[in-house]
Protein backbone atom coordinates (compact mmCIF):
# COMPACT_ATOMS: atom_id res chain seq x y z
CA UNK A 1 0.00 0.00 0.00
CA UNK A 2 1.31 3.63 -0.83
CA UNK A 3 2.04 6.10 1.85
CA UNK A 4 0.21 9.09 1.97
CA UNK A 5 2.10 12.23 2.14
CA UNK A 6 0.25 15.71 1.88
CA UNK A 7 1.60 18.88 1.53
CA UNK A 8 -0.15 22.11 2.16
CA UNK A 9 0.70 25.15 0.23
CA UNK A 10 -1.97 26.70 -0.23
CA UNK A 11 -1.18 30.95 0.29
CA UNK A 12 2.42 30.48 -1.30
CA UNK A 13 1.87 32.40 -4.60
CA UNK A 14 5.05 34.37 -4.97
CA UNK A 15 8.48 35.15 -4.19
CA UNK A 16 11.00 32.83 -2.29
CA UNK A 17 7.89 30.68 -0.92
CA UNK A 18 6.68 30.01 -3.75
CA UNK A 19 10.47 28.61 -4.86
CA UNK A 20 10.29 26.89 -1.97
CA UNK A 21 6.90 25.05 -2.60
CA UNK A 22 8.01 24.40 -6.62
CA UNK A 23 11.62 22.79 -5.27
CA UNK A 24 9.86 20.76 -2.73
CA UNK A 25 7.46 19.68 -4.94
CA UNK A 26 9.75 18.74 -7.87
CA UNK A 27 11.43 16.22 -5.43
CA UNK A 28 8.54 15.08 -4.44
CA UNK A 29 7.03 14.38 -7.85
CA UNK A 30 10.33 12.27 -8.89
CA UNK A 31 9.16 10.23 -5.23
CA UNK A 32 5.64 10.09 -6.96
CA UNK A 33 6.77 8.01 -9.95
CA UNK A 34 8.27 5.18 -8.07
CA UNK A 35 5.31 4.05 -7.16
CA UNK A 36 5.94 4.01 -3.10
CA UNK A 37 4.14 7.08 -2.20
CA UNK A 38 1.09 9.50 -3.11
CA UNK A 39 1.39 12.81 -2.96
CA UNK A 40 -1.05 15.19 -2.56
CA UNK A 41 -0.80 18.91 -2.72
CA UNK A 42 -3.14 21.78 -1.35
CA UNK A 43 -2.38 24.71 -3.22
CA UNK A 44 -3.59 27.84 -4.71
CA UNK A 45 -3.69 26.99 -8.06
CA UNK A 46 -1.71 24.11 -9.25
CA UNK A 47 -0.66 26.08 -12.49
CA UNK A 48 1.56 27.68 -9.98
CA UNK A 49 3.77 24.96 -9.47
CA UNK A 50 2.77 21.74 -11.59
CA UNK A 51 4.59 18.57 -11.43
CA UNK A 52 3.87 14.89 -13.22
CA UNK A 53 2.58 12.40 -10.37
CA UNK A 54 0.90 14.86 -8.01
CA UNK A 55 -2.47 14.92 -7.08
CA UNK A 56 -3.77 18.42 -6.77
CA UNK A 57 -6.58 20.02 -4.57
CA UNK A 58 -6.40 23.57 -5.62
CA UNK A 59 -8.21 26.31 -2.96
CA UNK A 60 -8.23 29.86 -4.43
CA UNK A 61 -10.75 31.42 -2.26
CA UNK A 62 -8.52 30.72 1.26
CA UNK A 63 -6.78 34.36 0.40
CA UNK A 64 -10.05 36.01 0.22
CA UNK A 65 -9.70 36.89 3.96
CA UNK A 66 -8.03 35.63 7.19
CA UNK A 67 -11.08 34.17 8.62
CA UNK A 68 -11.16 31.62 5.44
CA UNK A 69 -7.43 31.05 5.99
CA UNK A 70 -8.60 30.12 9.49
CA UNK A 71 -11.14 27.77 8.43
CA UNK A 72 -9.14 25.92 6.21
CA UNK A 73 -6.39 24.86 8.72
CA UNK A 74 -8.34 23.98 11.30
CA UNK A 75 -11.82 22.85 9.52
CA UNK A 76 -11.25 22.08 5.67
CA UNK A 77 -7.95 20.68 6.31
CA UNK A 78 -9.25 18.09 9.08
CA UNK A 79 -12.22 17.24 6.86
CA UNK A 80 -9.13 16.60 3.90
CA UNK A 81 -7.41 14.51 5.69
CA UNK A 82 -10.10 12.14 7.15
CA UNK A 83 -10.97 12.16 3.34
CA UNK A 84 -7.33 11.12 2.54
CA UNK A 85 -6.59 8.48 5.79
CA UNK A 86 -4.69 7.08 6.37
CA UNK A 87 -1.70 9.80 6.30
CA UNK A 88 1.37 9.06 6.34
CA UNK A 89 2.90 12.84 6.51
CA UNK A 90 1.18 15.86 6.48
CA UNK A 91 3.70 18.57 5.87
CA UNK A 92 2.39 22.58 6.04
CA UNK A 93 4.32 24.76 4.30
CA UNK A 94 3.32 27.87 5.23
CA UNK A 95 4.03 28.30 8.73
CA UNK A 96 0.84 27.48 10.97
CA UNK A 97 -0.23 24.01 11.93
CA UNK A 98 -3.41 22.51 10.78
CA UNK A 99 -5.97 20.51 12.80
CA UNK A 100 -5.29 16.81 10.74
CA UNK A 101 -5.44 13.30 11.18
CA UNK A 102 -1.69 12.17 10.25
CA UNK A 103 0.90 9.93 11.80
CA UNK A 104 3.54 12.26 11.15
CA UNK A 105 3.41 16.08 11.20
CA UNK A 106 5.98 18.76 9.94
CA UNK A 107 5.74 22.49 9.62
CA UNK A 108 7.98 24.74 7.54
CA UNK A 109 8.30 28.22 9.86
CA UNK A 110 9.75 30.72 6.71
CA UNK A 111 7.74 33.22 8.39
CA UNK A 112 9.93 35.71 10.48
CA UNK A 113 7.25 38.20 11.46
CA UNK A 114 7.23 36.98 14.70
CA UNK A 115 10.24 38.67 15.32
CA UNK A 116 9.46 42.24 13.47
CA UNK A 117 10.07 45.10 15.29
CA UNK A 118 7.02 47.08 13.16
CA UNK A 119 6.67 51.13 13.17
CA UNK A 120 3.51 53.28 13.72
CA UNK A 121 3.48 54.78 10.35
CA UNK A 122 3.39 51.47 8.80
CA UNK A 123 0.06 51.24 9.71
CA UNK A 124 -1.58 53.82 6.74
CA UNK A 125 1.18 51.97 4.72
CA UNK A 126 -0.02 48.40 4.81
CA UNK A 127 -1.38 47.41 8.10
CA UNK A 128 -2.10 44.06 7.10
CA UNK A 129 1.60 43.45 7.85
CA UNK A 130 1.64 45.27 11.03
CA UNK A 131 -1.37 43.40 11.68
CA UNK A 132 0.27 39.66 10.86
CA UNK A 133 3.71 40.67 12.91
CA UNK A 134 1.31 40.83 15.49
CA UNK A 135 -0.63 37.89 15.71
CA UNK A 136 1.49 35.61 13.97
CA UNK A 137 3.52 34.81 17.28
CA UNK A 138 -0.14 33.53 18.36
CA UNK A 139 -0.65 31.49 14.88
CA UNK A 140 2.55 29.92 15.16
CA UNK A 141 1.75 28.68 18.81
CA UNK A 142 -1.46 26.53 17.73
CA UNK A 143 -0.76 22.86 17.49
CA UNK A 144 2.94 23.53 17.06
CA UNK A 145 3.34 21.07 19.66
CA UNK A 146 1.88 18.33 17.65
CA UNK A 147 4.29 18.35 15.18
CA UNK A 148 7.69 15.52 15.01
CA UNK A 149 9.81 18.41 13.34
CA UNK A 150 9.61 22.28 12.51
CA UNK A 151 11.45 23.26 9.71
CA UNK A 152 13.11 26.86 10.17
CA UNK A 153 16.18 28.39 7.13
CA UNK A 154 18.63 29.38 10.29
CA UNK A 155 20.12 28.98 13.13
CA UNK A 156 19.09 32.30 14.69
CA UNK A 157 15.28 31.80 14.35
CA UNK A 158 15.70 28.24 15.67
CA UNK A 159 17.23 29.76 18.54
CA UNK A 160 14.54 32.20 18.65
CA UNK A 161 11.66 29.26 18.92
CA UNK A 162 13.66 27.67 21.07
CA UNK A 163 13.13 30.63 23.85
CA UNK A 164 9.30 31.62 22.19
CA UNK A 165 7.47 28.06 22.38
CA UNK A 166 9.84 26.35 24.79
CA UNK A 167 10.67 23.23 22.04
CA UNK A 168 12.74 19.96 21.64
CA UNK A 169 15.95 21.63 19.89
CA UNK A 170 16.01 17.92 18.31
CA UNK A 171 12.79 19.02 16.51
CA UNK A 172 13.87 22.10 14.94
CA UNK A 173 15.75 21.21 11.42
CA UNK A 174 17.42 24.15 9.95
CA UNK A 175 16.44 23.31 6.03
CA UNK A 176 19.56 25.37 4.41
CA UNK A 177 18.31 26.70 0.97
CA UNK A 178 20.51 25.15 -2.29
CA UNK A 179 23.43 26.41 -3.36
CA UNK A 180 22.80 29.82 -5.43
CA UNK A 181 22.90 28.76 -9.50
CA UNK A 182 25.02 31.08 -11.28
CA UNK A 183 22.61 31.99 -14.63
CA UNK A 184 24.70 32.14 -17.49
CA UNK A 185 23.69 34.86 -19.67
CA UNK A 186 22.96 34.13 -23.50
CA UNK A 187 24.85 36.88 -24.27
CA UNK A 188 28.07 38.34 -22.84
CA UNK A 189 26.95 41.32 -20.47
CA UNK A 190 28.67 44.21 -21.20
CA UNK A 191 28.10 47.53 -18.48
CA UNK A 192 25.91 49.90 -19.94
CA UNK A 193 27.52 52.93 -17.58
CA UNK A 194 30.47 54.44 -16.02
CA UNK A 195 28.51 55.39 -12.96
CA UNK A 196 29.05 53.33 -10.12
CA UNK A 197 25.82 50.78 -9.57
CA UNK A 198 24.12 50.08 -6.89
CA UNK A 199 21.28 47.43 -6.74
CA UNK A 200 18.52 46.63 -3.86
CA UNK A 201 15.96 43.60 -5.53
CA UNK A 202 13.04 42.79 -3.90
CA UNK A 203 9.60 43.12 -3.39
CA UNK A 204 7.66 45.66 -2.39
CA UNK A 205 6.96 44.85 1.38
CA UNK A 206 6.99 47.66 4.05
CA UNK A 207 9.55 45.39 5.72
CA UNK A 208 11.84 45.40 2.98
CA UNK A 209 12.98 48.87 4.26
CA UNK A 210 13.21 50.51 0.71
CA UNK A 211 13.02 53.94 2.88
CA UNK A 212 16.48 53.71 3.67
CA UNK A 213 17.98 52.72 0.34
CA UNK A 214 16.31 55.95 -1.20
CA UNK A 215 17.32 58.68 1.87
CA UNK A 216 20.83 57.43 1.38
CA UNK A 217 21.04 58.23 -1.97
CA UNK A 218 19.30 61.52 -2.00
CA UNK A 219 22.04 62.24 0.69
CA UNK A 220 24.90 61.14 -1.57
CA UNK A 221 23.52 63.40 -4.52
CA UNK A 222 23.74 66.45 -2.74
CA UNK A 223 27.64 65.25 -1.63
CA UNK A 224 28.85 64.51 -4.94
CA UNK A 225 26.11 64.87 -7.55
CA UNK A 226 24.04 62.45 -9.68
CA UNK A 227 27.03 61.35 -12.61
CA UNK A 228 29.16 58.88 -9.90
CA UNK A 229 26.87 56.35 -8.40
CA UNK A 230 23.29 55.03 -9.80
CA UNK A 231 20.42 52.82 -7.25
CA UNK A 232 18.67 50.82 -9.34
CA UNK A 233 15.09 48.96 -7.23
CA UNK A 234 13.29 46.35 -8.50
CA UNK A 235 9.70 47.99 -7.89
CA UNK A 236 8.27 50.77 -10.23
CA UNK A 237 6.13 52.51 -7.70
CA UNK A 238 2.99 51.58 -8.77
CA UNK A 239 2.22 47.76 -6.88
CA UNK A 240 0.87 48.86 -3.68
CA UNK A 241 0.35 52.17 -1.40
CA UNK A 242 3.95 51.30 0.12
CA UNK A 243 5.52 51.54 -3.16
CA UNK A 244 3.53 54.90 -4.37
CA UNK A 245 4.92 56.60 -1.04
CA UNK A 246 7.96 55.89 -2.04
CA UNK A 247 7.47 56.68 -5.47
CA UNK A 248 5.80 59.96 -4.75
CA UNK A 249 8.96 61.19 -1.32
CA UNK A 250 11.69 59.88 -4.14
CA UNK A 251 10.50 59.35 -7.50
CA UNK A 252 11.95 62.97 -8.74
CA UNK A 253 15.67 61.51 -6.97
CA UNK A 254 17.78 61.91 -10.12
CA UNK A 255 20.37 58.47 -9.05
CA UNK A 256 17.20 56.31 -8.27
CA UNK A 257 16.41 54.17 -10.72
CA UNK A 258 12.82 52.59 -10.63
CA UNK A 259 13.45 49.75 -12.72
CA UNK A 260 10.43 47.35 -11.77
CA UNK A 261 9.80 43.54 -11.50
CA UNK A 262 12.53 41.81 -13.04
CA UNK A 263 12.42 37.80 -14.48
CA UNK A 264 15.13 35.78 -13.42
CA UNK A 265 17.10 36.22 -16.60
CA UNK A 266 17.34 40.17 -16.27
CA UNK A 267 17.81 39.88 -12.81
CA UNK A 268 21.52 37.59 -12.85
CA UNK A 269 21.83 40.29 -15.96
CA UNK A 270 21.49 42.79 -14.09
CA UNK A 271 23.85 41.35 -10.83
CA UNK A 272 26.24 40.78 -13.60
CA UNK A 273 26.28 44.71 -14.20
CA UNK A 274 25.80 45.72 -10.91
CA UNK A 275 29.32 47.08 -8.69
CA UNK A 276 27.25 46.57 -5.27
CA UNK A 277 24.26 45.02 -3.44
CA UNK A 278 22.64 46.66 -1.12
CA UNK A 279 20.28 44.94 1.00
CA UNK A 280 18.74 46.76 4.11
CA UNK A 281 15.83 44.97 5.45
CA UNK A 282 14.79 44.58 8.67
CA UNK A 283 13.96 40.82 8.95
CA UNK A 284 13.95 37.54 6.89
CA UNK A 285 14.35 34.14 7.05
CA UNK A 286 17.12 34.05 4.62
CA UNK A 287 17.58 36.92 2.28
CA UNK A 288 17.37 35.25 -0.95
CA UNK A 289 19.73 37.83 -3.32
CA UNK A 290 22.12 37.79 -0.70
CA UNK A 291 23.11 34.17 -1.82
CA UNK A 292 22.54 35.05 -5.26
CA UNK A 293 24.88 38.00 -5.76
CA UNK A 294 27.41 36.71 -3.39
CA UNK A 295 28.34 34.45 -6.18
CA UNK A 296 29.68 37.35 -8.35
CA UNK A 297 32.44 37.78 -5.79
CA UNK A 298 31.00 41.58 -5.87
CA UNK A 299 31.05 43.99 -2.52
CA UNK A 300 28.04 43.81 -0.43
CA UNK A 301 26.03 46.48 2.30
CA UNK A 302 24.09 44.32 4.38
CA UNK A 303 21.58 45.08 7.02
CA UNK A 304 23.35 44.85 10.45
CA UNK A 305 21.22 42.04 11.53
CA UNK A 306 21.12 38.31 12.73
CA UNK A 307 19.75 36.92 9.19
CA UNK A 308 22.29 39.08 7.04
CA UNK A 309 25.21 38.02 9.17
CA UNK A 310 23.90 33.91 8.97
CA UNK A 311 23.09 34.55 5.19
CA UNK A 312 26.49 36.12 3.84
CA UNK A 313 28.39 33.36 5.40
CA UNK A 314 31.41 32.79 3.59
CA UNK A 315 31.05 36.03 1.45
CA UNK A 316 34.38 37.95 0.83
CA UNK A 317 33.30 41.63 0.20
CA UNK A 318 31.03 42.32 2.97
CA UNK A 319 29.98 45.50 5.13
CA UNK A 320 27.18 46.00 7.48
CA UNK A 321 25.24 48.91 8.48
CA UNK A 322 22.43 49.84 10.88
CA UNK A 323 19.57 50.16 8.78
CA UNK A 324 17.65 52.39 10.40
CA UNK A 325 20.66 54.96 9.62
CA UNK A 326 21.11 56.01 6.08
CA UNK A 327 23.56 58.52 6.84
CA UNK A 328 25.57 55.18 7.52
CA UNK A 329 24.93 53.66 4.33
CA UNK A 330 25.62 56.68 2.55
CA UNK A 331 29.17 56.65 3.65
CA UNK A 332 30.05 53.34 3.25
CA UNK A 333 28.05 53.93 -0.81
CA UNK A 334 30.60 56.84 -0.88
CA UNK A 335 33.18 55.19 0.18
CA UNK A 336 32.50 52.65 -2.88
CA UNK A 337 32.10 55.28 -5.48
CA UNK A 338 35.27 56.55 -4.55
CA UNK A 339 37.05 53.33 -4.72
CA UNK A 340 38.02 52.65 -1.01
CA UNK A 341 37.06 48.99 -0.55
CA UNK A 342 39.03 48.55 2.58
CA UNK A 343 36.22 48.35 5.25
CA UNK A 344 34.46 45.48 2.84
CA UNK A 345 35.83 42.19 5.08
CA UNK A 346 35.59 38.78 4.28
CA UNK A 347 32.91 36.45 6.42
CA UNK A 348 33.94 33.19 7.95
CA UNK A 349 32.00 30.24 7.16
CA UNK A 350 29.26 28.66 10.07
CA UNK A 351 29.25 25.80 11.93
CA UNK A 352 25.48 25.32 12.33
CA UNK A 353 24.44 22.10 14.80
CA UNK A 354 22.57 19.33 14.07
CA UNK A 355 19.80 18.52 12.43
CA UNK A 356 20.72 20.20 9.53
CA UNK A 357 19.52 19.47 6.15
CA UNK A 358 21.38 20.54 2.57
CA UNK A 359 18.43 18.95 0.02
CA UNK A 360 15.24 17.85 -0.28
CA UNK A 361 16.48 14.48 -0.25
CA UNK A 362 17.79 14.52 3.47
CA UNK A 363 15.04 16.51 4.51
CA UNK A 364 12.37 14.00 3.74
CA UNK A 365 14.57 10.87 4.79
CA UNK A 366 14.73 12.68 8.09
CA UNK A 367 11.09 13.50 8.00
CA UNK A 368 10.21 9.94 7.19
CA UNK A 369 12.79 8.41 9.46
CA UNK A 370 15.92 6.92 9.41
CA UNK A 371 14.08 3.51 7.58
CA UNK A 372 12.19 4.99 5.06
CA UNK A 373 13.18 4.83 1.87
CA UNK A 374 12.01 8.40 0.77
Amino acid sequence: MKKTIVVSSVNLRKGGTLTILRNCLEYLSTLAQTGDYRIVALVHKKELAFYPGIEYIEMPWTIRNWLLRLWCEYVTMYRISKQLSPVYLWFSLHDSTPNVKAQKRAVYCHNPFPFYQWKWRELFLNYKIVCFAWFSKYIYRINIHKNQWILVQQEWIREAFLRMFRLNPKQIIVTLPASASTYCSSETFQKQHSAYHFLFASYGDIHKNFETVCRAAKLLEKEIGTDKFKVTLTISGTENRYARWLYKRWGNVRSIDFAGFMSKEKLYDTYAGTDCLVFPSRVETWGLPISEFAAFGKPMLLADLPYAHETAAGSGRTAFFNPEKPEELKEQMKRLVEGDTSFLKSLPETDIPQPVTRTWEELFKLLCGEASSC
